[in-house]
Parts: C-alpha cells; sequence; structure tokens
C-alpha cells in the first residue's frame, strides 16, 4: 500500500490512453496535434524491418521508425527540471512487462524498456502534457504495450532535442565496401569473438580522432581516424536495410550544431579517413539496424558503455 501511494504523489493517476485514427493525414503530420495521452499506431504500413524509436524532449513526441516508414507516434513526458532526461543515442538493455523502481520506492512501471543501467527507462506512466519524471520517458500505456510487443533488446532509440525528419543517405565511407585504400595505415583494435552476436553501433569521435565499434554493448574495435577540416555537432546514420544495389541508411541530426543539407550529408564522409583493414572489418559486420554516430564530443574509451550518452543532462 505504501508503495502505491508513493506511486502516486510521484507519478499521479496514469492519464487515460487514446488513440487516434490517422483519416487523411500521416503520422508525422498527426503527431504535431495529439493532446498528452494521445497516440497514434498504423504497424501495417511498413509490416517488417529494423525499428528506430525517436524521443524529442522539446516537443514531447515520440516517433517509431521501420524500415524508415514512421508506424506509431505518441505523446511523451520526459524529465522535470533538475532529472532532466539525457539526449543522445541508446539500445534498449532490458525489457520487462511488470516493473518497480528500485530508486522511487518501487513504483510501478509498467512495460519497461531499460535505456540505461542508472535508472533511464521507456514505461507506462502519467502524461501531463509537459516533463513531469525523474528522467524517464513515459508513455500512454496503450502505446507503451503496443511499442513493447514490437521492439527487441538491442533497437536504437534517439533521445534529442532537435525536431528532424530521417532521410535518406548515402553509405558511410567508414564502412563502405570497395572503398579507395586510405593513406591512412595505424594499428588498430579488432577482437569480434568478444561479442559473437548483437547489435552493432560505431562511434566516430572528431574531438579524439578515433572510431570505436560495440556489438551488444562490448567493445570489439577501435582505431584512429584522421578529419579534414572543423567538425561541430552530431548525427547518426541508420542502417535500414541491404539488397543487391547496396546499402540504404537513414541521416539523423542530433544537434542544432550539425548541418542537414542535403550537400553536407553527400560530403561529409569524405573528410573522415581510416585504415583500409579497419573499414573492411567493420563493413564485414554491418547488418539491418547497425548505427553510425559521428560527433565532435570525446568519447573516450573509458566512458562508452552498453548505453552511448552523447549529451548529459540539461538542468
Amino acid at each position: 500500500m505504501l508503495a502505491f501511494v508513493a506511486w502516486l504523489l510521484l507519478c499521479g493517476f496514469p492519464a487515460t490512453a487514446q488513440q487516434v485514427d490517422l483519416a487523411s493525414g500521416s503520422i508525422v503530420q498527426t503527431v504535431t496535434h495529439l493532446k498528452a495521452g494521445q497516440f497514434v499506431w498504423a504497424p501495417e504500413v511498413a509490416p517488417k524491418g529494423p525499428m528506430l524509436l525517436i524521443v524529442n524532449v522539446t516537443t514531447q513526441r515520440a516517433v517509431l521508425f521501420r524500415n524508415g516508414v514512421p508506424i506509431g507516434a505518441s505523446t511523451v513526458s520526459t524529465g522535470r527540471p533538475g532529472h532532466a532526461t539525457p539526449t543522445g543515442v541508446f539500445t534498449i538493455l532490458q525489457k520487462q512487462v511488470e516493473h518497480y523502481s528500485s530508486l522511487y520506492d518501487s513504483a510501478p512501471m509498467p512495460y519497461m524498456q531499460r535505456l540505461t543501467w542508472e535508472g533511464i527507462a521507456l514505461h507506462a506512466g502519467n502524461l501531463p502534457g509537459y516533463p513531469a519524471s525523474h528522467g524517464c520517458i513515459r508513455l500512454p500505456e496503450g502505446f507503451a504495450k503496443l511499442l513493447y510487443g514490437e521492439t527487441k533488446v538491442g533497437m536504437t532509440v534517439v533521445i534529442t532535442r532537435e525536431q528532424m525528419t530521417p532521410r535518406i543517405a548515402p553509405t558511410p565511407a567508414i564502412v563502405a565496401q570497395g572503398a579507395e585504400p586510405s593513406e591512412f595505415s595505424a594499428s588498430y583494435l579488432w577482437e569480434p569473438a568478444k561479442a559473437p552476436e548483437g547489435p552493432v553501433s560505431i562511434l566516430v569521435s572528431a574531438a579524439d580522432r578515433r572510431a570505436i565499434v560495440l556489438r551488444n554493448g562490448v567493445l570489439i574495435g577501435s582505431a584512429p581516424v584522421t578529419v579534414d577540416g572543423p567538425v561541430s555537432g552530431t548525427w547518426a546514420y541508420a542502417l535500414r536495410s541491404s539488397d543487391a544495389a547496396g546499402h540504404h541508411w537513414l541521416r539523423l541530426t542530433l544537434s542544432a550544431k550539425a548541418s542537414d543539407s542535403d550537400d553536407v550529408g553527400k560530403g561529409e564522409w569524405t573528410r573522415f579517413h581510416v585504415g583500409e583493414d579497419f573499414r573492411r572489418s567493420v563493413a564485414s559486420i554491418i547488418e539491418p539496424g547497425t548505427t553510425v554516430i559521428v560527433t565532435s564530443d570525446s568519447i573516450a574509451e573509458n566512458s562508452v558503455k552498453a548505453t552511448v550518452v552523447l549529451e548529459g543532462p540539461r538542468q
């Protein structure tokens, strides 16, 4: 009983989840007009393929993409002042239908999908129409249940403050098969046996002049890179599919400093250089769902965990 009372004090009574019909509008158009607690769900528009969830803490909205197509969108409630939700690129680390907080008096967190081991997660909860959580991302119960049924451990979740629409982009040169040999041939680390399977994340830091490869949250590769000219901001590529024509990627801008123009998207990778052996090793393990994150910030190896946070909370 005490835990239940604590939950009411922390979360309030759950808002009634309400699924909204799309009518003639698209999911991206409809999501802007949703009221707190409302969501849209249309998985039939893209029945198969890798998924990507984008959460926007500014607009308090989340959009779910499958194969690059929006299949669902929802209102959310993220961290309140003093408990801001961190932004960056995350993977789902753990899932539990019935879960209780170990930090806040065993408060219920239905359909919990963990993003960090420090307590940040997606889960069903109260949506008052503004940021009100202790850092977690609250979802309408109906959407949380539907999302839980579609996701898998290792799926990529992007939390951002920037409004963005993923767009098709050319394959990043760092993972391109048959790329021109690089003159940069410094030694590198490559130990794929440490994590034989699982989702792959590749981080490229202009500040560190280094590329790091994580599989299932385990560091399996690292190599120095050279960069022509200054780099600002953070952006990501997500591999949506592969076929005889090659790899098909989505590009996501994750900070206001990173340009999202077509010209930059096509030419930015010509400024990064890495040893050809490392490039080919990385190219051999990519598959739909692989994410490549590029940032001007440091991603020092001793700070890399299963979850990659590119920006800490803003108080």
